[in-house]
Order: C-alpha cells, then sequence, then structure tokens
C-alpha cells in the first residue's frame, strides 16, 4: 500500500511539473499577462547567457501563439516581451551596448531612420539594473511600444516600425542569442 501511494504521488507530482510553467534561472513565467486591458499568453522562455553566464530570462507574451518568428516581427498585433535580470553582472551601459547591438542586427545595420525612437528607447535603461529587476517591453496596437521597469511606466514609442527592429532584437535572424530566440518561440 506503501508503495501505491508513493508511486501515486510521485505521478502527480511529474504530472503538475508537465504541465505547469518552467522555471528557468530561477524565474517561473506567468501563463499570462494583462498589458492595456489585452490578455497576453506566454509563447516561450529562454535564457540570455553570456561567457557561461545567466543574465536575464526573456519571455514572449502574444494574443496568438506562433514559432514563425518572422511573422511574430512583422504582426502589428499587440505582443509583449517581458526581461528578469538574474544577475548583478548587468551595468545599464551593457544593455545598452547590447541594445545597440541588436537594432544593427535587426535593422540590417539600417538603424538611420529610427535613430531617435532607437535612443529613446535606451533611455529606459540608464538607471541602475540591479538583479531581480523586471522589465516589460510591450507593443500595444493602438498606442505603440511601453517600456516598463518593476511596474513603473518609463516611455512609450510610436510605430509599427519601430516595433519591427526592437522585437528583431530578440527574433530576426541574428537575434542576441539564438537559444533565447528558440525558447521565446516555443522550440527548445
Amino acid at each position: 500500500m506503501k508503495q501505491l501511494l508513493l508511486f501515486l504521488s510521485l505521478i502527480l507530482i511529474i504530472s503538475q511539473n508537465s504541465f505547469g510553467q518552467k522555471e528557468i534561472s530561477g524565474v517561473t513565467p506567468a501563463t499570462t499577462i494583462e498589458i492595456a486591458n489585452q490578455k497576453l499568453y506566454f509563447n516561450g522562455a529562454g535564457l540570455r547567457e553570456k561567457y557561461f553566464f545567466d543574465l536575464y530570462v526573456g519571455s514572449l507574451y502574444v494574443s496568438k501563439k506562433s514559432k514563425d518568428a518572422r511573422a511574430l516581427i512583422n504582426a502589428n498585433a499587440s505582443m509583449a516581451i517581458t526581461l528578469d535580470i538574474v544577475s548583478g553582472l548587468i551595468k545599464s551601459e551593457d544593455m545598452i551596448a547590447a541594445i545597440d547591438e541588436g537594432f544593427k542586427n535587426a535593422t540590417n545595420g539600417n538603424t538611420a531612420p529610427l535613430r531617435d525612437k532607437i535612443e529613446a528607447f535606451k533611455s529606459a535603461f540608464k538607471t541602475e539594473i540591479i538583479e531581480g529587476d523586471h522589465f516589460v517591453i510591450a507593443y500595444i496596437k493602438e498606442s505603440g511600444t511601453e517600456v516598463y521597469k518593476n511596474g513603473k511606466k518609463l516611455k512609450t514609442i510610436e510605430g509599427l516600425a519601430f516595433k519591427k527592429a526592437l522585437f528583431g532584437i530578440w527574433l530576426c535572424d541574428e537575434p542576441t542569442d539564438e537559444d533565447l530566440k528558440e525558447g521565446m518561440l516555443g522550440l527548445d
């Protein structure tokens, strides 16, 4: 009888872990988030690593799940990326440099048409970044891209062209991290 109860308990634990969100570097992404009164659904998540250090967990939320990076980049539909900082090694200047590189990759080096919007976006990362910070980068079809840090709205940047370049940082053909891209697309 004890063995049967132990076996059933083990099956219950395994089944709960199989159907719940998986933990990544201490972060368990939410199954849904709400932005501007719109419910967005978890699409996938991954870990941004550099030199074997875990830096942040990036999660993608969409109105309709997809594994098609190009379609997600080009969609004029509300969606969001969350960044959960899991390392004290990330400094503001490092994040800004990574953003610059990401925009160059996402636009094939043609950042000039978006220069002012990119600068506005980068300003959201100029204050100190510490382990535990939570960023939400949400594109809302009606208003543009909103940037939040720890629940406080920092910026709104208009334009679909900006959104395409921004989401391209993580989802383009030369993403900031290929494993992170695959995680966000639910391919891992």
